[in-house]
């Protein structure tokens, strides 16, 4: 007879607790599975916007690296042509080791029939030729003046802040001067320029350069100007230069301006604007007083003439702008040399771009005042007789 078989006993507890054991344990993978993805997450935007900051951080040294080895403080992209004129970019030198790069700017309506005159600007320490065209905003103004502007460009090769060497000796400074006036007539030979109409005005180094290149070429420009510059012909070196600068050295020797005058040959320098700020902290207004007595003593053989010691003066503001001292010198009856002292004016373009570096919107317009007095100055136009 066979055995019967015991029934099994179904413990409900013993169930229900399998039943919680692998309920848990199902809550436990599903609770591992999303801590994990939430950690993966987690750590993955961290990564990324770590990643991306450095990323960020690199490109902004490079950015950083880039500006400081450019030497340009403020630099900004090629200058555009619109609003009525052209922008050209072009290389002139004497060779691979003696060449400059320059911006030249052409307005509408110029050509072989319709020549104009020149304006050469030279920028300061820290620019180049397209941060100084945004700087003083000559495309504007040269449009509505119509005349075509040159921006020699200094090479970082050639100064690693890119300032026209002044300051170096009389050799290399001839040198410099030489390669910038092979520059002028190559612009004045390639493109309709009135040749006999080319004005110069430069800032800081390039105002400084600007009145070296006048001494040296004086019959090749109707006026030059010199903007926040230092008086030249003073420093032959960096130390010098300091000295110069801070207004140590401000008086040029009698040997000092013999020397001058045997370059001039007879010749006189050309009419003299002087811009500068009585708060310049970098090149001291004292600069722009030697600079002018430098210009009266060239102009008349022996003593310092005694018109110098008291020239016509007159202060002028206009609307919120800086008020200005206008100095004037006359020669032989005419408007020969013009200091304008700007109040509260630093080591800045005066009416310059406020997103430009060395620039101070609050200042008068320097570009206008420069102007101004290049039209007050040029010679009468030569009347032509007409042929019976």
């Amino acid at each position: 007879m066979p055995t019967p078989r015991r029934r099994r006993t179904v413990n409900p507890w013993a169930k229900l607790g399998k039943t919680a054991a692998r309920q848990m344990q199902q809550m436990q993978r599903a609770v591992a599975r999303s801590v994990t993805k939430s950690v993966t997450k987690t750590v993955a935007q961290t990564v990324a916007h770590t990643v991306a900051q450095s990323v960020g951080h690199a490109a902004q040294q490079g950015r950083e690296a880039r500006r400081v080895l450019s030497g340009v403080t403020s630099p900004v992209p090629a200058p555009t042509s619109r609003g009525g004129g052209r922008w050209q970019e072009g290389v002139w030198g004497f060779g691979p080791l003696a060449q400059r790069h320059y911006r030249l700017f052409i307005p509408s309506g110029v050509g072989t029939s319709r020549p104009a005159p020149l304006l050469v600007l030279l920028h300061g320490c820290g620019q180049d030729a397209a941060s100084f065209a945004a700087c003083t905003r000559v495309a504007a103004l040269a449009r509505a003046r119509r005349c075509i502007v040159l921006l020699p460009e200094q090479s970082s090769r050639a100064n690693a802040h890119r300032c026209w060497n002044w300051f170096r000796s009389e050799a290399q400074a001839a040198a410099e001067a030489s390669l910038l006036m092979g520059m002028i007539d190559h612009v004045c030979r390639a493109h309709p320029v009135q040749s006999d109409r080319v004005h110069l005005l430069g800032l800081s180094a390039g105002g400084a350069m600007a009145l070296m290149l006048a001494l040296r070429y004086p019959d090749r420009f109707v006026a030059v100007g010199s903007h926040s510059g230092a008086a030249p012909h003073l420093a032959r070196n960096a130390t010098q230069a300091g000295r110069v600068m801070r207004g140590a050295l401000n008086g040029h020797t009698a040997a000092q301006l013999q020397a001058l005058r045997l370059q001039l040959q007879g010749r006189m320098p050309p009419p003299l604007l002087l811009i500068h700020g009585d708060a310049d902290r970098v090149v001291a207004y004292d600069n722009a007083i030697a600079s002018a007595t430098l210009w009266l003593s060239l102009s008349t053989p022996g003593a310092l003439p005694a018109a110098a010691a008291q020239p016509s003066v007159r202060v002028l503001r206009r609307g919120e702008r800086r008020p200005v001292a206008v100095h004037d010198w006359r020669r032989d009856g005419r408007l020969y040399v013009r200091l304008v002292r700007v109040e509260g004016l630093g080591h800045a373009w005066s009416g310059g771009a406020a997103s430009q570096a060395y620039a101070d919107p609050a200042g008068p317009d320097a570009l206008r005042i420069a102007l101004a007095f290049f039209a007050a100055v040029a010679p009468a136009p030569v009347r032509r007789r007409a042929v019976a």
